[in-house]
């Protein structure tokens, strides 16, 4: 994992964005498409905001995943990542070639099936993800499951998860947060060529400091981004503020 601080969090995204972008343009130039994960969230703001400026990008020859959805939020709710992605993404670029988004209102057996045929011969050439408060990694709160191979899975969503969704203005009561979701697995997301991790914010801080400190562990689900080759992980003074100068030093 190689690690990069930024002045803020605009910077932060400026640069995961303009990174994102770089690897898009040499999967299209090596093999003339590519397959890329996009996640949701307050911290991928900025990040989705450079990518989707970027040019010299052919979408047309992009398919898109995404992370994760509620079970039973409809695409019109503002927490929905159904919506979030269409107003953030799909419609501020060309039409890409396709977007498998995750459909969380109809037969949830059925969905898991259509996500994993759509998945499960793909090479994904870039992921983007976050770092949840509770460390999750896309909706695979602690302890996550490391071992299951199938690419989207049905999981339980934490108390500590269910704040952070609250807490970000999504929900007006955690009471009104889903206990439930579809997530792409952990061993799913490790796949892809490259991960691009943003994480800003004080919230996130404790979060990055046992994703770099304690052992990989499914306790710590993030933790095992440190086990990819590729991974790039961008912080803000604010998240990176509690690692030890030991770690800090080898900061990009």
């Amino acid at each position: 994992m190689e690690l990069f601080i930024h002045s803020g969090p605009e910077a932060l995204g400026e640069k995961a964005g303009k990174e994102a972008a770089s690897i898009i343009r040499t999967a299209l130039a090596s093999h003339n498409e590519a397959y890329i994960i996009l996640a949701t969230g307050t911290s991928q703001f900025a990040t989705l905001k450079t990518l989707v400026a970027a040019e010299g990008i052919s979408w047309d020859k992009v398919t898109i995943f995404h992370l994760d959805e509620y079970i039973g939020v409809s695409d019109s709710h503002r927490a929905s990542f159904r919506k979030y992605i269409k107003e953030r993404f799909i419609e501020k670029v060309p039409a890409v070639k396709k977007a498998w988004l995750i459909n969380g209102e109809t037969v949830i057996s059925d969905e898991i099936k259509r996500l994993n045929n759509a998945i499960k011969d793909v090479h994904i050439d870039l992921a983007l993800v976050g770092i949840g408060e509770n460390g999750h990694l896309a909706f695979n709160d602690p302890p996550a499951n490391f071992e299951t191979d199938d690419p989207y899975i049905v999981v339980d969503l934490d108390e500590a998860c269910r704040k952070q969704q609250m807490g970000e203005g999504w929900f007006r009561t955690i009471h009104e947060v889903p206990l439930k979701a579809i997530s792409m697995s952990v061993k799913q997301i490790l796949k892809s060529k490259h991960i691009i991790c943003s994480v800003p914010d004080q919230r996130k801080a404790q979060a990055v400091l046992n994703t770099m400190t304690k052992p990989v562990s499914n306790l710590f689900p993030a933790s095992i981004l440190r086990n990819h080759l590729n991974c790039n992980l961008h912080l803000d003074p604010y998240s990176s503020s509690l690692l030890p100068p030991t770690i800090l030093k080898k900061a990009n």
